[in-house]
Formats: structure tokens, C-alpha cells, sequence
């Protein structure tokens, strides 16, 4: 299937300058160079419905606009390419592959906003992306695609590169323009949000990797071609990742609208070792499970929603029959209770509660009256924090309780996992 960001036979490893120009890279820099204000590129982006795929899935359009109308200068362009959802392999191969299409996105985001200088904030892990995002930096500016008057105009841009903390609240939008500013990788209360105080207390547009890489084509070939592609709710392409539940892991880039069985069947090829499929996260581990009966949903963000789970940044995780809902909802919550960087007290204590809840009931403590709890400490401290995580383990959990319940109810009225007890 024909993607918009990796159109068949491209990215079969590193794209160069020469390769990039030869399917009309930096086509787009030069048209909107010749007379496209940073209103009417704004106005594209918006008419195109382009969405972020960072997580979050807010208008891009909106979120320039928000920075552009800032009369505080100057502005600022973070790229943001953090990416530490666990699963998540998308914008590092980006990166790694298409590191002109990146950057074209990154000028041209500076381009709208007004901002004379971007950041490329990048996981430090990253070796391979930070070392094609350099080059490709390097290759772009001796071609005259950013610096001082950027092809003859009046447009100058500065980038500049900063590795990105390998933990996942680093990749929170704030808390990446804590580290730009040699500042531990902590998120910042909100509001203000990044887009009209950011960084330096400056106005920020904050995009995802995915996101820049979305708008070089949309400025090149128009918002009305852009949404040939999707649905008219969430226009374009998506990529996706499968992990190795399935036959063949990877990476896929797929128009929404697509169902979630064409993902799992046809691109990752069933789940491995043909098992049934118990229980799908279509949106990584803040989501919420769905049961199998959902998987021909469209992967669209109204339609995941209305199905009772989000899109998140695309990570879909599959759990088999033979997998005890309890020990998957454990390891979740253990995840976000280790990760939690402890500034926010409700946070900290919320996430450490809720794994030792779950560890009380996988050792059959605590009987029926503890599950009732749940809810009530999931909603107690529901957006009390400074950035969503402590929001990240109830979807989940719920989830679990109310369509498996059965595996909740067997852990503690026999203080051992069903599916060790049939495996032994």
C-alpha cells in the first residue's frame, strides 16, 4: 500500500540530498520561498487536518497558529524525537531514513511560526538517527536550505541538535524544553503551554518527529491531495508499530481508516504461532484494552475512541489466550509507577499505589472489596498532575477490570495465576 512519507522503494536505507531532491525534496521550501506568507502555510496545514502524532492527535494548524499570533519574540521549533513508548520504533527509523523529509518539516514549521532558530531533540540512544540527522544538516546547509537567507530570502534559521535523556517523561513536551535549557527532564505545570511561553519563556511550537515529516508534502502538493488519504475526521497516513506478538514485527505505514485487522493479519501476518488473540492495546500502554471482537474497528482516532481506547502514537500490542490479564495489567503499572519522575506528589504516590494494588492481587490479597478501589483511586487524582502520566494507568487497569475481570477474581480466590495453574 502506497504511503505518503515512504512512497514504494524509498528509505531502503539512508536517503541522501541528491536522492531526496530527485522525488522533489525542498520543492516545498522553495515554493512557499517565492511569495507563500507564513499565514497561508499555517492555513494549509489547518485545511489539510493534519493532526499530531505524538500521542495527543491536536490540530497542527492550531498549534502554530497559537505560536505565529504571539506578539513575545522570539519563537521558537522544537522537534521532538524523544520517543520512548515503550514499542515505538517510528520516528527513529524516520530519522534514520528520511532525515532531509525531516528537516524540510522542521523549516518550514520555522518558516510558519516566525522562529529563527529550531531544536532537534533527539534520544540520546539514538546513535544512528542523531548521526543521519547531522549529515543530512550539514548536506541541507551547503545547499542553502537553512542558515542566513535561506535560497536569497529574507528567511534565516538557526538548528541545532540536543540529545534527548533516554526516560520517558523526557520526551513530555515541557519537559524536553527543560533539558534545551540544561535543566533536569522534569515536566512544567501547564498552563502556560509551550506554544505561547515555552522555551526560554519564549512562544514554542513542540511537534512530534512524524508530524514534520507529514508537512513537506502537504505543502508541496496541497491540503485538498493530502486528504485524499484517511478519513475526513483524521486525514493522511499513519504509522504504526507491531512488536513481536505478531509474525512479522515492524513498522507500518497505513492511510486511517484502515482496520485494525488489515494491521494485524495482513501486515504483521497474524499473531505469532497462529495463538487467538485475547486482548488488543491499539494505542501503547496508556490505552485501553479492547477485546478481540473489535478488530475490525478503523484505525482512526473517532473511531478507536468510540470503541472505548485511543490511537495514541500507533503502538498496537497484542495478548494471546494463555496470557493472565493480570500480570499484563502489572507489568503496565509497574512500568509508569518506575517512570514517574516523582516531582508531583499525587503522581508518585497514585502509580506506586496502583502497582501495589495489582501486586496485592496477584498474590490474592485484599478480596473482591479491592477491586472496587481501583476506580476511585484512578479518579481521585485524575489530571493532578504536571504532565499526563499520572493519567497513563487507568485506562488500562479499567479496562482489564471490566472485560476480564474473571482473571482478577481467580488470582485472588486462589492467590496464583489461572494460566500458571494450566501450565502446570
Amino acid at each position: 500500500m502506497e504511503g505518503i512519507l515512504f512512497p514504494r522503494g524509498v528509505a531502503e536505507g539512508r536517503e541522501g540530498l541528491k536522492e531526496y531532491r530527485s522525488r522533489g525534496g525542498y520543492e516545498a521550501l522553495k515554493k512557499i520561498l517565492k511569495g507563500l506568507s507564513p499565514d497561508t502555510v499555517i492555513q494549509e496545514i489547518s485545511e489539510s487536518g493534519l493532526r499530531g502524532r505524538g500521542g495527543a492527535g491536536f490540530p497542527t494548524g492550531k498549534k502554530w497558529a497559537f505560536t505565529s499570533e504571539c506578539a513575545e519574540q522570539p519563537h521558537y521549533v522544537v522537534l521532538n524525537g524523544g520517543e520512548d513508548e515503550p514499542g515505538s520504533k517510528k520516528d527513529r527509523l524516520l530519522m534514520e531514513n528520511l532525515p532531509h523529509l525531516v528537516t524540510e518539516g522542521v523549516i518550514l514549521a520555522s518558516y510558519a511560526v516566525g522562529a529563527p532558530r529550531a531544536y532537534l531533540y533527539i534520544n540520546a540512544e539514538y546513535k544512528g538517527a542523531i548521526q543521519s540527522m547531522t549529515d543530512a544538516l550539514a548536506e541541507a546547509k551547503r545547499a542553502g536550505y537553512w542558515g542566513a537567507h535561506i535560497l536569497s530570502s529574507d528567511f534565516s534559521l538557526e538548528i541545532l541538535l540536543i540529545p534527548a535523556p533516554a526516560n520517558y517523561v523526557a520526551g513530555e513536551d515541557t519537559a524536553a524544553l527543560e533539558v534545551i535549557e540544561n535543566k533536569q527532564p522534569l515536566p512544567r505545570q501547564k498552563p502556560p503551554f509551550p506554544a505561547t511561553y515555552g522555551l526560554f519563556g519564549k512562544p514554542t511550537t513542540v511537534n512530534n518527529v512524524e508530524t514534520l515529516a507529514n508537512v513537506p508534502p502537504i505543502m508541496a502538493r496541497g491540503a485538498k491531495w493530502y486528504r485524499t488519504f484517511g478519513t475526513p475526521e483524521s486525514p493522511g497516513t499513519m504509522i504504526f508499530s507491531l512488536d513481536d506478538q505478531v509474525n512479522r514485527p515492524g513498522i507500518y505505514e497505513l492511510p486511517f481508516g484502515t482496520s485494525l485487522r488489515f494491521l494485524i493479519d495482513e501486515c504483521g501476518g497474524g499473531a505469532k504461532g497462529g495463538e487467538a488473540i485475547k486482548a488488543i492495546l491499539p494505542g501503547g500502554p496508556s490505552s485501553a484494552f479492547l477485546s478481540p471482537d473489535k478488530i475490525d474497528i478503523p484505525l482512526d482516532h473517532n473511531s478507536v475512541r468510540e470503541a472505548g481506547s485511543s490511537i495514541g502514537c500507533g503502538v498496537v500490542h497484542l495478548i494471546t489466550e494463555g496470557s493472565c490479564m493480570v500480570e499484563e495489567t502489572l507489568k503496565i503499572a509497574d512500568f509508569f509507577a518506575a517512570e514517574s519522575c516523582g516531582q508531583c506528589p499525587a503522581c508518585r504516590m497514585e502509580t506506586n499505589m496502583l502497582a501495589a494494588m495489582l501486586k496485592k492481587v496477584q498474590q490474592g490479597q485484599g478480596g473482591q472489596p479491592l477491586l472496587e478501589q481501583f476506580s476511585k483511586v484512578i479518579s481521585f487524582n485524575k489530571g493532578k498532575g504536571f504532565c499526563n502520566l499520572i493519567n497513563m494507568p487507568g485506562p488500562p487497569i479499567e479496562s482489564a477490570l471490566r472485560l476480564f475481570r474473571s482473571d482478577f477474581e481467580f488470582h485472588l480466590a486462589n492467590g496464583r495465576c489461572p494460566v500458571r495453574l494450566t501450565q502446570t
